[in-house]
């Protein structure tokens, strides 16, 4: 066989990473467009992340430049599959230790709405934009995410199509409803071999009785969030809605909190906050059900909004006579704040994949680019903690601490120093291109330091106990 052509360099550390994808691409242009995108995606941010900002050329007049007319056939017409691209990702952040995925993390599903105008397309309808929190015109799409207390990343995507592109509308038998595509992508994460404690959503897929049921026919815990005021069947003296249960629950104040039992949640800054959490009954829900209800708030006397929530789950309760059939571990109410605590990550990850890394900045119309800028910007998001993890292990080598008398190591490198940047290797073609290149672990900074609540051991144990396992 002829060798292959070499490709220029990415700048920096993206060269090492972007090099583990050569053997998906079959041309060197598609091996050169894998590295300007992603570099495109991680350079700072001064304006909106499309075709032309990722080649460093003028918006509107730039868009026949030939480094944007590159870019544009890489994302809308080369033959690339982005589903090798996306398989390739998880297939990296399964076999790193630093990364792999253990038992007691979760698998979150949510979903993300961009604005967009005009009819021409793919996906693009008027419909709820969580996002922008109104409806509007745009494209939703139904992702999911793992994590844990230490880290998060997603997993899969795929877009919503509303009915209105469909020729019998909902009843057209490709027409797939959000949570019917929630259904598929946890399917997805399940096989990809990604284990976790729970799947976590808020009310927005925890209201759905058919896909809470899909899941529990198929073996799969979850802990979902309920709308206040759902209302369900119940006979006339009982509650029929979540906060009705939870105004029938006893509370008098901290000192005799009745049905109310105390959990501390410790956040990554280390300030902890005492809320409480409690069983309800809710029609055919109760603590030995097959589904559970569960409150949890700052304040049992006030419920506030903002801070209190309702909880459908599955899984069983210490001494409960389901944890005998039950293929799932048992779960008290402690454990039960933390698993639906850790769905905040998912909160954070779409500020630095819409904010910092263009996820919402498209300007493409084909529901093939569309899929593959964003299997890009996930890409671009992995490659965020596969730098940060090897800064961290650089750090820590560097700096050896000393160890105590039981063995332990005093202090911690957690939060590695983040470089001030660096520059592009070579020189460019285009002036326009020279453009400082931000080290990715100043995207993950802020997200590291406001991750939600923490439980799990320090990040050089996991990586010890799973190297070792």
């Amino acid at each position: 066989m002829t060798a292959r052509v070499p490709c220029p360099p990415a700048p920096g550390p993206v060269e090492g990473y972007a090099a583990r994808f050569d053997d998906l691409f079959s041309s060197l242009a598609q091996r050169r467009g894998f590295r300007e995108y992603l570099t495109g995606l991680l350079l700072p941010r001064d304006r909106n992340k499309t075709l032309t900002a990722l080649a460093g050329a003028e918006p509107v007049v730039g868009a026949q430049h030939p480094a944007v007319q590159r870019l544009q056939f890489f994302l809308s017409e080369s033959t690339w599959k982005y589903e090798q691209v996306n398989a390739r990702r998880l297939e990296l952040l399964l076999s790193d230790p630093a990364t792999a995925p253990h038992g007691q993390g979760v698998l979150v599903i949510d979903d993300s709405g961009d604005r967009k105008d005009g009819t021409a397309t793919a996906h693009v309808g008027r419909q709820w934009l969580g996002r922008l929190g109104k409806t509007d015109n745009g494209v939703v799409t139904v992702t999911t995410l793992w994590a844990d207390e230490r880290l998060c990343y997603p997993l899969h995507a795929r877009p919503y199509t509303p009915a209105h592109h469909f020729p019998r509308k909902r009843n057209d038998p490709d027409f797939r409803t959000k949570p019917q595509l929630a259904t598929d992508l946890v399917g997805q994460a399940h096989q990809a071999g990604f284990p976790f404690r729970a799947v976590v959503a808020d009310c927005g897929y925890g209201d759905h009785d058919e896909f809470r049921h899909t899941l529990r026919e198929a073996g799969l815990p979850f802990v979902m969030a309920l709308k206040p005021r759902r209302g369900t069947w119940a006979y006339r003296d009982e509650a029929h809605t979540p906060v009705d249960a939870a105004r029938a629950l006893t509370w008098a104040d901290p000192e005799h909190p009745g049905d109310w039992t105390p959990v501390t949640r410790t956040f990554r800054d280390g300030h902890t906050e005492t809320w409480w959490a409690a069983d309800a009954r809710l029609g055919g829900w109760g603590p030995d059900g097959f589904t559970c209800l569960v409150v949890a708030t700052a304040d049992p006397t006030t419920l506030p909004d903002k801070a209190t929530w309702y909880l459908a789950t599955d899984l069983p309760r210490p001494g409960s006579p389901r944890t005998a059939d039950s293929p799932h571990q048992s779960a008290d109410l402690a454990e039960l704040v933390r698993l639906y605590g850790l769905r905040h990550w998912i909160e954070q990850s779409y500020k630095q994949i819409n904010d910092e890394l263009g996820w919402a900045d498209f300007q493409v119309r084909s529901d093939i680019a569309i899929r593959r800028h964003q299997t890009l910007v996930n890409c671009a998001f992995s490659f965020c903690w596969d730098a940060w993890f090897a800064d961290e292990t650089q750090a820590q080598d560097q700096a050896q601490p000393p160890e105590t008398a039981d063995g332990t190591e005093r202090g911690h490198s957690h939060v590695p120093p983040a470089p001030t940047g660096q520059l592009a290797q070579d020189n460019p073609r285009d002036p326009s291109l020279d453009r400082p290149l931000a080290h990715p672990s100043t995207l993950l900074e802020r997200l590291v330091e406001h991750a939600p609540t923490t439980r799990t051991a320090s990040h050089a144990r996991l990586v010890g106990q799973r190297a070792s396992s």
